[in-house]
């Protein structure tokens, strides 16, 4: 028993290990790929069911060995790790991404290149190294192992934006993942060497029955259904903020942290957790369909609570019905499926099925169903198994919410007009306290919620033809009001049409209006450039800018999200076809296409390239800026949209323009109350000449000096972090 006791730390070292490299590498290559594929959201979706599949994979091929010796196991396993050394050191394929290629499907391929047999032999080591575990420590339980490598990835996951990517460039992480790879062989080595020689003991054979279709398929449901919750709270966030690993990881992080509490040895807070989880999910899910965006870090936070109380619940019925330990691998290979599918099904097919997320209130219903639950009170019990109760419930529930729907579709504004009230809410919390263990009955005042809090609008939108538009880049949503028409992507405005006469229509909005920076940059290109002036704009959007264009001049837009040349090809925003019908929409990422441009191609070129109020980090490097640089002419002018409710994103730009010697000036525009086609607008105005720098300066004298922050590095594509940035 001394001995078995002496080789715990061993294992437990090599599980740590091998977890911790496996989701250190998972946001250390989406970070790398970011200036080859953009920053939208969805590269990091890609990632994940990239991961996914490998882990699935990994599972299974540690189910697959089970059939073998132990000292063979190890042998092989040992062996395959050896092979995988010759894809280091850990990196992302050269590949470049076709133009004809579809991003959902060619950026997995391209992820599954780069790193797909390293990190198919490093997941296999959870499974492998407890049932190893259970050999060489016949009658002990190896599941709180599990807690053990969950713990080791939430540490791998953490490590990456706080302390790798702020202090270490791309080469040295990627050889500093390199060693402790080699190291992970190293104790996996040394793991094998207790395995025993021969077939598995008898004791350690399996003593139950096989689990039946029915309980491998609830493993399954109770891993889908967490995973893909994952992913869709991953792209709001992500979306409404800023594409980068720190926000990427925070969800993912919770997400694995609730195993570590489901299957830890000791069940004090996995139990209250759970008891708690079907409140916090008839509560935060309803909101959460809603929104407060005006107060977007608060929706923020309780999207993270749900997918942590949501996480902890259902993995906790895992480990309720975890199977002996002989069954082990195949136990987590059902649960991996179950990931693996929900990854699918959110990364994959409802971007491609749905006109809006409707994945969410989908993941909530389903997490609503498979929720352990329990009475509140004994008395509550008794009243819900008295005979009639259940039905008569039901009936007066459908009833209420089909008044209730009525009443708002009778209104002018329609269903749109549904918003979360404070009776409403309490209505709802009071009649799902009483619901739960019941289940029909908690179900349908889930379903309730989710519809008046925020479904009923959704669902009117989705039922309204061309009002909706969803692409690999995220959901746009088209409002058509009184002498307007809006677009929305996520919680921002991007962009607003005046309706109603043409000379309406040709009226630049929004973060565009004459007196924001990029208007007067716009309006002092004819006296800088001539009439012959060559204007680039990244990021299309409605088209706004296109209201700028003077007779003579090129235009040419670079735009990643074919859905947006749509929005203007069909002319649901007329900005282009009205003011600048002539102009090239160059489709990709403005830094690939700008780098096939010739040096000294344009003269002015305005930055707006946004995910919803996310900018691309890959666009604001140093590298970006010398590409900037090279294709405008030497008096040429840059203008650099800024616009962020959560980053500051100055001492950036202001490190990237003395870098590159450039004089840079921003202007903090605020418009008019009364105009209310008009968005306040951080813009930056760069020039590397005296001459274009001094015109625009003198522009109402309300341009300012961009002022650096002592210290501040300019970011790289090698090297960034937002955290010393970040204004909540």
């Amino acid at each position: 028993m001394s001995e078995g006791r002496a080789v715990r730390p061993l294992f437990v070292l090599t599980i740590l290990a091998g977890s911790f490299l496996l989701f250190l590498v998972q946001p250390m290559i989406a970070r790398i790929a970011l200036p080859r594929l953009g920053g939208a959201p969805a590269v990091w979706n890609s990632a994940m069911l990239v991961y996914q599949a490998l882990l699935l994979g990994g599972y299974a091929y540690a189910h697959a060995l089970g059939r073998l010796p132990p000292r063979w196991q190890g042998q092989v396993h040992v062996a395959l790790l050896l092979l995988a050394c010759a894809f280091l050191p850990i990196g992302l394929s050269d590949r470049a991404l076709p133009p004809e290629a579809e991003p959902a499907l060619w950026v997995p391929w391209l992820f599954a290149l780069s790193i797909g047999p390293l990190f198919f032999a490093v997941s296999a080591q959870a499974p492998l190294v407890q049932r190893w575990f259970a050999v060489v420590r016949p009658g002990g339980d190896p599941y709180p192992l599990y807690a053990a490598s969950n713990l080791g990835s939430f540490a791998g996951l953490i490590a990456f934006p706080l302390l790798v990517e702020p202090s270490l460039a791309v080469p040295q992480q990627r050889w500093l993942w390199s060693a402790g790879y080699l190291l992970l062989v190293v104790l996996t080595a040394l793991a094998v060497l207790l395995l025993p020689g021969g077939a598995v003991p008898t004791k350690e054979q399996a003593r139950e029955p096989a689990p039946t279709r029915g309980r491998v398929g609830l493993w399954i449901a109770l891993g889908l259904v967490p995973s893909g919750l994952m992913l869709a709270t991953s792209t709001f966030i992500s979306t409404d903020l800023v594409a980068m690993p720190l926000l990427w990881v925070i969800p993912l992080a919770l997400y694995l942290l609730s195993f570590s509490i489901a299957f830890a040895a000791r069940r004090a807070l996995a139990d209250t957790l759970t008891t708690a989880a079907p409140v916090t999910i008839l509560l935060f899910g309803g909101i959460m369909m809603g929104g407060f965006t005006e107060t977007p870090t608060l929706t923020v936070v309780m999207s993270l609570v749900l997918l942590f109380m949501v996480s902890v619940a259902l993995h906790t019925r895992l480990y309720r019905l975890r199977p002996e330990p002989a069954r082990l691998t195949g136990f987590y290979l059902a649960m991996s499926t179950g990931g693996a599918l929900g990854g699918v099904f959110a990364g994959l097919i409802a971007p491609a099925l749905f006109d809006w997320t409707w994945e969410y209130p989908l993941l909530v219903l389903g997490a609503g169903l498979l929720v352990p639950q329990t009475y509140l009170t004994a008395g509550l019990r008794a009243w819900w198994h008295r005979p009639g109760t259940r039905a008569a419930a039901v009936a007066v529930t459908v009833l209420a919410l089909a008044v209730t729907l009525a009443i708002y579709a009778a209104e002018p504004g329609g269903l749109r007009i549904v918003r979360h009230t404070t009776a409403t809410f309490v209505i709802l919390a009071v009649l799902g306290l009483a619901t739960l263990g019941a289940r029909l009955p908690y179900m349908l005042v889930l379903g309730s919620a989710l519809l008046l809090f925020g479904g009923a609008r959704s669902l009117s939108l989705s039922m309204e033809p061309g009002a909706r538009l969803r692409s690999y880049f995220g959901v746009y949503t088209l409002v058509d009001e009184p002498a307007r028409r809006t677009l929305i992507h996520g919680t921002t405005l991007h962009g607003v049409q005046l309706t109603g006469s043409a000379a309406r229509e040709r009226t630049p909005t929004t973060y565009y209006t004459p007196g924001s920076g990029v208007g007067r940059a716009m309006l002092a290109a004819p006296a800088l450039f001539g009439a012959q002036a060559r204007i680039g704009v990244v990021g299309l959007g409605t088209g706004t800018l296109a209201c700028y264009a003077q007779p003579g001049q090129r235009w040419t837009f670079y735009e990643i999200d074919p859905a947006m040349a749509t929005l203007s090809r069909e002319r649901r925003f007329t900005f282009l076809s009205r003011c600048a019908p002539d102009a090239r929409v160059v489709l990709g990422d403005a830094r690939l296409s700008l780098d096939r441009h010739a040096p000294g191609s344009l003269d002015v070129l305005a930055l707006d390239a946004f995910s919803s109020d996310a900018v691309p980090m890959h666009l604001l490097t140093r590298e970006a800026f010398a590409g900037y640089a090279r294709v405008l002419s030497p008096r040429g002018v840059l203008a650099v949209h800024i616009s962020n409710r959560f980053i500051d994103l100055r001492p950036v730009v202001a490190a990237a323009a003395k870098a590159g010697g450039w004089q840079a000036m921003v202007l903090n525009h605020r418009p008019s109350t009364l105009d209310e086609s008009a968005s306040p607008s951080l813009w930056i105005v760069m020039t590397r000449d005296p001459e274009s720098y001094a015109l625009i300066a003198l522009d109402g004298g309300k341009w300012k000096p961009l002022r650096g922050r002592a210290g501040f590095a300019p970011w790289t594509d090698d090297a960034a972090t937002i955290l010393p940035l970040l204004r909540f």
